[in-house]
């Protein structure tokens, strides 16, 4: 690792909270630091939208999907932008009819409390796990970069630093300065990206392109596997990736709480749906570089270079392969990811934490400067909390990016089927939809950790990880419709359904 790389890196991790501090100025209510005063340009948001679902995950372990398979990783995008369209015209305009700044406050008025919570607090846990996997998914490319200076440092350690950073401008300037460091970042590390494509074109020789179609490297489409238990078959991919993106954009406070912040509801709409054209742009890209590595490396097995991941392909060849400078970037690149996707977790913790949890439990008299001041203490709490969680992962066999996918999908299923619930099931009432939502959550990880089904091959294997959102929602559906039954349709019912739709 050169100087001049380690120069670069140093002066980023520095400018970033410096220019996220300078470009959201100073948080004077809790409107303005959990939702930006719904004034965010909506460019902006589409910006760090994408940041914040591309993570470090994308980054350093799509290539290896490439280097390992083929392009049919890519079918998940088409799922996606599907997705992003139904929760644009769908669920975002009873968002912003309601003047919410978190998504399960929606489940709040239609059904009570008990579900609200019940929601958030899923959430919570499904954040930290997830997102402490994309954090130790960072830590595997700092680790290789110090090792090749010289240094040894140990996973949490490096999770910790990165920790310490994004928390300055996540608790000092809110949802403007995630917003706008975001779209900063995703600028850095998909310059870094087409800069290594760059480099790694002048190093092959020039059939590589012909020799990797030969091989099958480029195809895109895959409508010969098991639709059941392999991840990127067509019809899993698309309908398990629309589903998914439904629960991620549309249930999820993550997601939610940007989309929130825009100027009004067309906006949002508009940073939505480009974002979902933004996101499959990146995934050819960051598949083409995988491509090229298998390329570089002649389709060598990782751990014949010497590596002790998968996902340490991409890394490795940053740190040891790019002109210096470059790899300083591409470095600084993945730090970004990592960074937006942390700052934006903290977030939208702590926004939920505050407004579906406190405020619903005993703080619905507090004033607007306990609220800000109680989000801002919840920033450090949930940052402290995210470096124990990271810290439990140490190791992976697979790509980390399916792992990550798969923790989001168990709980996704349940947080969409709710809300598909009080839209659809106008009888159903908060005891129908906890009963369904705690169904749901049984049923996908029985599904997940205790069945196994035929793979087309002659052996057996898990679920594919795209099927557990569109069963979620379809056993919360059923069970919870089920039990509405239960229940008469009177005026008054009814009268409660259309207040909650119009709110």
């Amino acid at each position: 690792m050169r100087s001049i790389d380690l120069i670069v890196i140093g002066l980023y991790l520095v400018a970033m909270p410096l220019l996220g501090l300078l470009l959201s100025g100073r948080q004077r209510s809790s409107q303005e630091y959990f939702v930006g005063s719904r004034t965010l340009p909506w460019w902006a948001v589409c910006f760090s939208v994408v940041a914040t679902e591309t993570s470090t995950l994308t980054v350093i372990s799509v290539p290896t999907v490439a280097y390992l398979g083929t392009f049919t990783y890519l079918q998940l995008a088409i799922g996606y932008l599907i997705g992003r369209v139904v929760v644009a015209f769908v669920l975002l305009p009873k968002y912003y009819a309601g003047n919410l700044v978190s998504a399960y406050e929606f489940l709040g008025q239609r059904f009570g409390s008990g579900l609200q919570g019940t929601a958030s607090v899923t959430f919570l846990i499904t954040r930290l796990l997830a997102d402490g996997l994309r954090l130790f998914a960072t830590a595997i490319p700092v680790k290789v970069m110090l090792e090749v200076f010289g240094l040894s440092v140990s996973y949490w350690q490096i999770v910790l630093a990165l920790s310490v950073l994004t928390v300055i401008y996540t608790y000092l300037g809110g949802i403007k300065a995630v917003v706008w460091v975001d779209a900063i970042q995703m600028f850095v590390y998909v310059a870094g990206a087409v800069l290594a494509a760059v480099v790694l074109a002048g190093e092959l020789p020039g059939d590589w392109v012909s020799t990797a179609w030969e091989a099958g490297k480029f195809q895109l489409f895959d409508f010969g596997s098991s639709i059941v238990t392999e991840q990127y078959a067509f019809f899993t991919a698309v309908i398990g990736g629309a589903v998914f993106a439904m629960a991620s954009h549309g249930a999820d406070q993550l997601m939610v709480q940007r989309l929130l912040s825009c100027r009004n509801l067309r906006d949002s709409q508009l940073a939505l749906i480009t974002s979902g054209v933004v996101v499959a742009v990146q995934f050819a890209l960051f598949l083409f570089i995988g491509t090229q590595l298998w390329s570089f490396y002649q389709g060598a097995d990782p751990a014949s270079l010497g590596m002790g991941s998968d996902d340490e392909l991409f890394p490795r060849f940053i740190v040891t392969e790019l002109p210096p400078g470059v790899s300083g970037l591409l470095i600084a690149g993945i730090l970004a990811a990592a960074m937006s996707t942390l700052s934006s977790s903290l977030n939208s913790l702590s926004t939920s934490t505050v407004s579906d949890l406190y405020r619903r439990i005993g703080g619905s008299g507090a004033d607007d400067s306990s609220v800000l001041r109680l989000g801002k203490v919840w920033t450090l709490i949930w940052a402290l909390v995210f470096v124990v969680f990271a810290s439990l992962f140490s190791s992976t066999d697979n790509p980390v990016v399916e792992i990550g996918l798969s923790i989001a999908s168990y709980t996704y299923g349940a947080l969409l089927g709710a809300f598909l619930l009080g839209l659809l099931v106008k009888r159903a009432r908060q005891s129908d939809a906890i009963i369904a939502f705690v169904a749901t959550l049984v049923v996908v990880l029985v599904l997940a950790f205790g069945v196994t089904f035929p793979d087309g091959e002659g052996g057996e294997a898990s679920l594919a990880f795209p099927w557990f959102t569109p069963v979620g929602v379809i056993v919360t559906l059923l069970v919870g419709g089920l039990l509405s039954l239960r229940h008469p349709a009177p005026p008054e019912a009814e009268k409660v359904a259309a207040t909650a739709d119009s709110a």
